[in-house]
This record gives structure tokens, C-alpha cells and sequence, in this order.
């Protein structure tokens, strides 16, 4: 309900890069809290018509609240950027998991690979009760 800019922030790592920004680690400075900052380049969004990706992106997260999809913490733009604030989900993504935790072996063992669908289906779940399909 307070209006938040990048300020309340301080930003750590790159957690990973996608095709109209990065996602960085961040902690709100009045708590001590971490998330997930998913910045936006305006200027990127702008050429490649991205807007049309971000605005039902914010209100689709702004809805979400399962312990299987990152749900929005607060929203805000910079200069150059607009900014999501997510829950951080400890542990990284899938992909990293499935090629590099053992480069030798990509994947994982059925029991696990059970475990990780059950998880994404509730996810998917939790989407259709709210009427939401993306992407």
C-alpha cells in the first residue's frame, strides 16, 4: 500500500537473463527480506512490443498465491526499466537443475522428475482455478 521505488532495494547477484531483461537477488532494506527483482528495459520492451507481455504478466502475479508460482511482492519502474519484486524461490530453476547439477549425467532420477511434475501440475492447477492460461 506504500509507494516503492528502487531505493527500498538493494540488489545482489544475476540470478538469470531472459529476452527483455534479468532477474536479479534483492533485499528490501526496511526488512531485511529477500526477492527476486525482475527488471524490464523499457527500451527493449518498447522495440520488440514487449509492453504487451509485461502488463498481463504484473496482473497475472498480482493474483497468484501458491506455494508452487512466485506471486508479486510490489511493482515499480525506474528510468530505464519496470521492476517486479517476486517471492524468491530458494534452490534456482529447473533447467539449472536438470544440466548442471551433474554435468556428467543431465537429469535426474524418476523419483525426482515425479516430484518436480507434481509440483509444476499444481502450479498449472492453482492457474486454472483462477481462469488463467499464459503462455
Amino acid at each position: 500500500s506504500q509507494a516503492v521505488n528502487a531505493d527500498a532495494f538493494m540488489e545482489f547477484r544475476v540470478l538469470g537473463k531472459g529476452g527483455f531483461g534479468e532477474v536479479c537477488a534483492c533485499q528490501r532494506r526496511a526488512t531485511g527480506k529477500m526477492y527476486a527483482n525482475k527488471r524490464l528495459n523499457k527500451k527493449r520492451l518498447k522495440k520488440r512490443k514487449g509492453y504487451e507481455v509485461g502488463r498481463p504478466f504484473k496482473r497475472i502475479l498480482a493474483r497468484v498465491h501458491s506455494r508452487f508460482i512466485v506471486s508479486l511482492a510490489c511493482a515499480f519502474q525506474t528510468k530505464t526499466d519496470l521492476c517486479l519484486v517476486m517471492t524468491i524461490m530458494n534452490g534456482g530453476d529447473l533447467r539449472y537443475h536438470i544440466y548442471n547439477v551433474d554435468e556428467e549425467n543431465p537429469g535426474f532420477a524418476e523419483p525426482r522428475a515425479v516430484f518436480y511434475t507434481a509440483q509444476i501440475l499444481l502450479g498449472l492447477e492453482h492457474l486454472h482455478q483462477h481462469r488463467i492460461v499464459y503462455r
